[in-house]
């Protein structure tokens, strides 16, 4: 047995899980997600917990057991209470404004940067600099915290980017400690 897929997934009071043929549907306070089970991959619900079992040991069917475990455990805690990626810019004239479901961003380029919301992510901006990405899916939420940094990584040599909060960059020190 896979030790993440034999696990069960205790569902909360206020969400809904629907196993029909090869779909689960996940429906809580913060949104919906949907789920398509592969071939030889079943789930159970029983007494509030969901349960996902493979038909036989081969390794495709070990792996994605593990994986669709993973992946409903997600689903049924993004539509309870939601997923978070912080994102800090860094820099002098370095940041950020929300207007309407487009992000611009300020990052020392010749023109501004534009980044249009993929569906069902929310953007807060505090201070002009600090950015909390949520959203119901792990994935997409992940995936665009990722692209925001991706436009402007942070500089080794000065620190200068966007980066996740809490993140440590080793700075490198020049030209002038090769020389001295």
């Amino acid at each position: 047995m896979s030790r993440i897929g034999k696990l069960p997934i205790p569902i909360p009071p206020k969400v809904e899980v629907k196993v029909e043929d090869r779909r689960i549907c996940v429906k809580g306070p913060k949104g919906e997600l949907q789920q398509e089970l592969p071939a030889g991959i079943q789930a159970d619900l029983s007494d509030g917990i969901l349960q996902v079992k493979r038909a036989d040991d081969s390794k495709s069917q070990k792996a994605l057991h593990g994986l669709l475990r993973a992946l409903l455990a997600n689903a049924v805690q993004g539509v309870h209470e939601g997923f978070t990626k912080n994102l800090e810019i860094e820099g002098i004239g370095f940041r950020a404004q929300l207007e309407g479901r487009e992000l611009t961003l300020n990052l020392g380029f010749s023109h501004p940067v534009r980044y249009k919301l993929p569906q069902g992510i929310d953007i807060k901006i505090e201070k002009q600099v600090r950015l909390a990405i949520s959203g119901v899916d792990r994935q997409v939420v992940g995936q665009a915290a990722a692209e925001i940094r991706g436009l402007r990584p942070p500089d080794v040599y000065k620190g200068k980017g966007i980066r996740y909060a809490g993140e440590f960059i080793k700075k490198k020190a020049g030209k002038r400690a090769a020389t001295a």
